[in-house]
Parts: C-alpha cells; sequence; structure tokens
C-alpha cells in the first residue's frame, strides 16, 4: 500500500447527498444503498486533528473490508462492494477514493457500542481498580494491568453522537434495546472476538479489546460499521506485551503522546501535529495492515 496524498474530505467528490460526516468517516445517500467513505482525518482526546494522516483511511477500509469478508460465516454484515469503479458518475476524481469506499446496505444502528475485553486495561483497568467490577461485572481480586482475563467480557457503552461513549451495565443494555436482542448482540459480539483473537494470534497480535456495531434490516442483525481496526480495537505486538505498563498499542499512540507531552490543555483548538508524527503514525497503520493481511 504505497503513500498516497491525504484525503481530508470526499465533500465535492461524491455526486450524492451527505448523509452525516464523522470524525473520520462520511455518509453518503445512494438511494437503496449507503456509500461510506473513510477519510485521513485523525482524532485524539475528542478533536479531529491537523494534518490528515496518508493512507490511514485505505488502512481502516481494507482492514474492514478484509475483516467482514473473513467472518461472513458467522455474522452477516452491511457490505455490498469495495469498487469505486461501480460506482461511475455519482464520483469525481474515482482514483482519490479508490481503496476507501464501501457500498453498503441501509440498518437501523442499535445504539450500543459492543464491547468485548479480553484484557483488563485502558478504561476497564480504571474501573476495576476503583470498585473491583467492569461496567457492573464483578471481578476476581488481585488482577493486574494488561492481564489476561480468564474469559472475555462484554461491556456495552452507549453510544453518544457527541463527546465519549457511556460505559452501561448489560441490564441497562437490555432496558434501552429490550432484553432478548442485547442477549443476541452479547452472544454474536463475543463469537466474533474469539474468532478474532485466534486469527491475530497466529500472527504475533494480541487482540486485547474491541468494539462493533450492529443493525437491524428485515429483522435480521448485521454487522455495520468498522470491523477490527485500529480505530474500533486495541492491537498489542505481542513481543511488547507487559503487566502493570502502559502498552505501546499499534495503533494512533504516537499522536496521543504528543499531545500529552505538549502544553495543550484538550479544551482549545489542538497544535497542528509535525511531520514526523504524522509519518509514524501512517507507518503504524501501514503495519498492522500487513501483519493482519499479509498484504502491501
Amino acid at each position: 500500500m504505497p503513500h498516497t496524498e491525504a484525503l481530508s474530505t470526499a465533500e465535492g467528490l461524491v455526486n450524492a447527498p451527505l448523509l452525516h460526516k464523522g470524525k473520520v468517516r462520511e455518509l453518503y445517500d445512494l438511494g437503496e444503498h449507503l456509500l461510506i467513505v473513510v477519510t485521513d482525518r485523525i482524532s485524539a482526546f475528542d478533536y479531529v486533528l491537523d494534518p490528515p494522516v496518508p493512507d490511514k483511511g485505505r488502512v481502516l477500509n481494507g482492514l474492514s473490508a478484509y475483516w467482514f469478508e473473513r467472518t461472513e460465516s458467522i455474522q452477516p454484515n452491511h457490505v455490498v462492494h469495495t469498487d469505486v469503479s461501480l460506482l461511475g458518475d455519482l464520483v469525481k476524481e474515482p482514483g482519490k477514493l479508490a481503496g476507501r469506499i464501501m457500498v453498503c446496505r441501509k440498518a437501523k444502528r442499535v445504539d450500543i457500542e459492543c464491547v468485548v475485553r479480553g484484557y483488563i486495561t485502558g478504561g476497564g483497568w480504571r474501573q476495576y481498580v476503583s470498585t473491583g467490577e467492569v461496567n457492573g461485572i464483578k471481578l476476581p481480586e488481585g488482577l493486574r494491568k494488561n492481564g489476561k482475563l480468564e474469559e472475555p467480557i462484554f461491556t456495552p457503552a452507549g453510544k453518544n453522537d457527541v463527546g465519549h461513549d457511556e460505559d452501561i451495565p448489560f441490564d441497562e443494555m437490555a432496558r434501552r434495546v429490550g432484553r432478548e436482542l442485547a442477549e443476541e448482540l452479547r452472544e454474536r459480539s463475543l463469537r466474533l472476538y474469539e474468532a478474532g483473537r485466534e486469527y491475530c494470534a497466529e500472527r504475533g497480535i494480541i487482540l486485547a479489546d474491541c468494539k462493533f456495531e450492529f443493525g437491524v434490516l428485515d429483522g435480521e442483525v448485521i454487522l455495520i460499521d468498522e470491523l477490527f481496526t485500529p480505530d474500533s480495537s486495541r492491537f498489542w505486538a505481542e513481543e511488547k506485551y507487559a503487566l502493570d505498563i502502559e502498552i505501546d498499542s499499534m495503533d494512533k499512540e504516537p499522536v496521543r503522546t504528543y499531545l500529552s507531552g505538549s502544553d495543550w490543555d484538550k479544551n482549545s483548538p489542538p497544535p497542528r501535529l509535525p511531520d514526523s508524527v504524522v509519518e509514524e503514525t501512517s507507518n503504524r497503520y501501514q503495519e498492522i495492515y500487513r501483519r493482519l493481511t499479509e498484504k502491501r
């Protein structure tokens, strides 16, 4: 995947109504279907940063397409195709969008982030230290940071379109979406995590935790959004794994490290990222793509 010019937005390149502009993805209405364009925008601490990171969008879209195809036998998904040439006059300058589009079936989104944790780290670790629980699930005493859990746990979050998603107990998820659907999503999420974890382990990567989004279409639960990407999953290189430390994850860690070490107050517009940080981050995304797909 050679370096290409970074894309900050597809607006002006798609001849269809823009339905939603997220921090990274843009959704366009094609009538029966949705068009998702994955840009190279990068966010941290709830801010979109400048400049965009070259090839990040292609890595995210390529990984999602790869995983959607691999897991289709255990979990139906929303993908129709990822071929920009099939869009014809709907796009201008298709070369700029090649590798970063996904045409999808329209589903009614379930407003829950379905999070699975196989290791106790990040926000889950912070909950455990203060309460001995994660999302209301009581865990054994004496766990260590980054430790592998005896069994993966399902820790949902309520989706907020503005600000952070909100960690909720399973019973609260059941109250919001219905117990039958909640239990089905928990089962599907745990099954997907196990499949992803096993595949990653064969390639020297630990899948510490991840999140899924689901929708309902014609009464069927389908997987939507993205799947096992560095933006939706915490990947650790096995060679860097250790207890009781901050493990350098295989994602936008260089951006977070730079911002945390700066004098930015996290309440005002963030500083522009130095070229060296942008390049290192782009290389991180390329590396996880190569290790997972064994493609270049």
